[in-house]
Formats: structure tokens, C-alpha cells, sequence
């Protein structure tokens, strides 16, 4: 098991320790807060009920989370270890001169600072080779973005295995090639929010009248296309010349307050915190982020259908983890032919649940559809083949819901070929959260010809490794409950 330490255990320093441990590493905790075994404890309660359910393929077992008393002793044997104190410069120095004399000289230490350069974290360190900046974006559990920023300090090897690394736990690392202040995201941040501190002194706009600017506006359009890509198609057919051409004078034009800031005054701070409370005090911060977090999955979810931005990235991701979560790509490399496949392996997402609280019923049709789809893809009926002119399509379905599913429960599918000769394929899927049956489906299919829509023989490598799975399942037990009618007793 990989480690990773975390030394500093607020708000982002939680969200790191989560992001690691949700993704298989072992993580060891240095923060002297007397409340931060409690404050991680909340973080992770957030990540382990949003993060398992973002994509469609189980996460590996969690690791083990420790707390210890000292740096030396977090920061034994780690591989990666991420400071993440207060944003003081003279701190964050005084912290690296005690790690460095424990961790690994190999280990690579990313900062999470959003206002130092690395030059500034590295100055006067022995081994600067090692320190660089990793800016995380909250929540840290969701957000993949890492604007990774080294100096030539650093070599080529640790900027590539700071990467590996980062890529391994399912974000995303911008490689900032030049340092400057605050990095890349951060200066656009603070351009937005310097405008919005002059609209609410100038009484403009209050603060949620800037949010629902933001919410129900251009920030729908950033969060899947970003910024030159959305101007891009408002430029029309004739793309970003035209949209140059037609906006870049308004460039002139005195509109921002980009060079002027607001004096930060007492006043100022009331009227802002005033607003916010009115705005959004109705829910504690715990509820707030929940309700961040449901609706960040839901945008990423949703992106993920069109393999598109923070989805495409959470698309690659599921699909690197396909064999770490048992999920085969061919009949082939089935060990024992003889038991039921294990077609689906996942965590029930936050939208998957209805007003009872439970999985919703066409849930359990998606799920079942996913596990027939892996079957489809193991005896060679994939995207290629289909490509080709050939497909399954699904002629008659039949679930059974046996006991309930609920948001973030691990479940998994077993499918029983019953029949697999010729156009046919009659399958059984049995849902289970560990030993615990969920539900049962039973689908017929049909192999189709996609240039007339008509059934038609699968192609013979296809009905060879269906026939295959056919013969070996021959040898199971009928399960209960095959074939059998709405009402009919069992």
C-alpha cells in the first residue's frame, strides 16, 4: 500500500487526506489541532458519501488513516507528502527545514499554497528538488484540478512522477510551466472578486444577486467549456476571429476596476457578511457542502454521458480502474468459465435515489444495462463491432426488487448466461451488495443487423465466445425465479 502524508489538517489538508484514502493509499496525519481527528472525520464523511458514486466503477478498498504527534513520524515511508498549513511563508519554511530531515529524499512535497511560488518554498532548502507546488481546488475529494508549479530546481523525473501520481488518484495536473503569483486560476478568481467588492460597496448588487449572476449564467457555460472555447461559439460560424473582431473593442472601454481596489474597510466587511448571512444562513456549512457536492456530482455525472471536460477525465479514470475492480474485457481471461461473470462492480451515486430514499426503479434498468453491456464488450460485441454493423438489442426485461439499495452502497452484478445460441442471449443478472441479494434481472436480446433493424446471426467469433459462456453455465443451477411471471408465486 502506497502512502501519502498530510500535514496540516484543515478544510483542504482534510480534503487531500480524503482524495488519497478514497483512492487506496494509506495516509498519516500531522496537524496539533486538538480538533482535527474531528474536523477530517467530517471532511471524509462528505467524500466517502459523494466521491465513491462520481464514476461508474468502484473504487479500490480504502486505505488506513492514522494521526500522529509528530512530522517525523507522519512522514515516515511517504511516498507524497502534501503541506497544507497556513498560508505563511515563514511557516511554511520553518516546516519543510523538520520534514525534509525525516522523508525520503525520493519523496516528492507539493505545497498547496494558492499565493507562494516554488522558488519562494525551495529557498534555502538542501534537497529544493523535491518541493513543488500543488494547488487543489475545494472540495479537494471532487475538484480534480492540481496546477502543478516547479521551478529548475526540480527535474524532469519528479515533475513526471509528481503527475503519475496526481493522475493515479483521479484529478487532473496542470502543469504550470512558468511560476508566477497565484498561479492560473487563482488571478481569474480574484479579477472576478475584486469586481463583485466594488458592485456590492457601489450598491450595484447584493451578494446573491452577483452569485445568481455567476450560477445561472456564464459559470454553467465555464464549468463544461471554460473560457476561449465558450467565446468560440459565440463567435457563430466564423469562430473566434469574428468574436475578437466584434467584442475586443468593448477592451477599451472603462468598465472593470481591474487597477483599483476597494478600500478594505470595516464597513465593507459587515455589509458583505450581512448579505451572505441573509443569503445562505438558513444552512449550516455542513449542509452547504453537501449540497455543493450533489450538485458538483450531478454536473460531472452529466458531463460524463458526453465525454466532456471533468467527465471525460472521470471516463479515463473508470476505465483505468475497470481491472482493479474485477471487471474483464474478453471471456478469455476468465479464470473459472464456470461461475457467474461480474459484469458490474460500483458505487450507488447520490442521483440514482428517489423521494423514498431509495435506488429509483429505472436505476436498477441502468444498472442491469450496464452489466449487459460488459457481457456485450467480453464475448466481443464491442464499440468496433458495432461500428461494424452489429448489435444486441433488448427484446424483453423482467426485475425483481428483493430488499433496498441506498446512495453510496457498494453493489455489484453476477450474470448468468442461460441461453446463447444463435440470435439469442438470455440473461440472468443478480444484484448483490455483498451477500446481500438486491435485485433480479432477466433480459432477452435479439442480435441485430443495423443496416436493415432486423434480427440477423452474430458474427462467429461473437456467438463463439457467447456459445462458450452458454456451456459453462449449463453446469449452474436454474435460478430462482427464472422465468417467472408478475404475481406468480415463487
Amino acid at each position: 500500500m502506497t502512502t501519502a502524508a498530510i500535514i496540516g489538517g484543515g478544510v483542504i489538508g482534510g480534503g487531500w487526506a480524503a482524495r488519497f484514502l478514497l483512492n487506496g493509499w494509506d495516509v498519516r496525519v500531522f496537524d496539533p489541532d486538538p480538533e482535527a481527528e474531528r474536523k477530517i472525520g467530517e471532511v471524509l464523511d462528505n467524500a466517502r458519501r459523494s466521491l465513491p458514486g462520481l464514476g461508474n466503477v468502484a473504487l479500490p478498498p480504502e486505505g488506513a488513516l492514522t494521526f500522529h504527534a509528530t512530522i517525523a513520524e507522519a512522514v515516515e515511508g511517504a511516498a507524497w507528502v502534501q503541506e497544507s498549513v497556513p498560508e505563511r511563508l515563514d511557516l511554511k519554511q520553518k516546516v519543510y527545514g523538520e520534514l525534509q530531515q525525516h522523508c525520503g529524499a525520493d519523496a516528492v512535497i507539493g505545497s498547496s499554497t494558492s499565493g507562494f511560488k516554488p522558488s519562494e518554498l525551495q529557498d534555502g532548502r538542501g534537497n529544493a528538488s523535491q518541493i513543488v507546488v500543488a494547488h487543489p481546488f475545494n472540495p479537494v475529494y471532487l475538484l480534480p484540478l492540481i496546477e502543478l508549479v516547479g521551478t529548475e530546481a526540480n527535474p524532469a523525473d519528479v515533475i513526471a512522477r509528481a503527475k503519475e501520481i496526481i493522475s493515479g488518484i483521479g484529478m487532473y495536473p496542470l502543469h504550470v510551466r512558468k511560476e508566477i503569483d497565484a498561479h492560473i486560476a487563482d488571478r481569474f478568481l480574484e479579477a472576478v472578486w475584486r469586481e463583485a467588492l466594488w458592485l456590492v460597496k457601489d450598491g450595484i448588487a447584493s451578494t446573491e444577486e452577483i452569485d445568481n449572476a455567476i450560477r445561472y449564467g456564464f459559470g454553467i457555460r465555464w464549468a463544461q467549456m471554460g473560457l476561449f472555447e465558450t467565446y468560440r461559439v459565440a463567435g457563430g460560424e466564423a469562430g473566434m476571429k469574428h468574436f475578437m473582431a466584434q467584442f475586443g473593442p468593448c477592451l477599451t472601454a472603462p468598465w472593470t476596476k481591474l487597477m483599483d481596489v476597494p478600500e478594505f474597510t470595516d464597513e465593507l466587511v459587515d455589509l458583505i457578511a450581512d448579505q451572505s448571512d441573509e443569503q445562505s444562513g438558513m444552512h449550516s456549512i455542513r449542509e452547504l457542502e453537501r449540497i455543493r457536492d450533489d450538485n458538483l456530482v450531478g454536473m460531472m455525472r452529466a458531463m460524463s454521458a458526453n465525454d466532456w471536460g471533468a467527465g471525460a477525465l472521470q471516463n479515463a479514470q473508470d476505465k483505468a480502474r475497470e481491472g482493479e475492480a474485477g471487471l474483464l474485457s474478453h471471456v478469455d481471461q476468465m479464470v473459472d468459465l464456470a461461475q457467474p461473470v461480474l459484469t458490474l462492480n460500483r458505487t450507488v451515486p447520490l442521483d440514482w435515489t428517489d423521494y423514498n430514499g431509495h435506488m429509483t426503479e429505472s436505476r436498477y434498468l441502468d444498472a442491469f444495462a450496464n452489466a449487459t453491456d460488459r457481457l456485450m464488450i467480453m464475448i466481443g460485441c464491442d464499440a468496433e463491432y458495432i461500428a461494424s454493423g452489429g448489435s444486441y438489442f433488448t427484446a424483453e426485461t423482467h426485475i425483481r426488487h428483493i430488499d433496498e439499495v441506498h446512495a453510496g452502497h457498494a453493489i455489484q452484478v453476477k450474470t448468468q448466461v442461460i441461453m446463447g445460441a444463435g440470435k439469442k442471449m438470455h440473461l440472468w443478472h443478480e444484484m448483490f451488495e455483498g451477500d446481500r441479494l438486491l435485485a433480479t434481472g432477466e433480459h432477452m436480446l435479439l442480435h441485430v443487423d443495423l443496416a436493415t433493424r432486423r434480427s440477423a446471426p452474430p458474427a462467429p467469433h461473437v456467438e463463439a465466445a457467447l456459445v462458450k459462456l452458454a456451456e459453462a453455465h449449463a453446469a449452474l443451477a436454474a435460478p430462482a425465479g427464472l422465468g417467472r411471471a408478475i404475481g406468480a408465486p415463487r
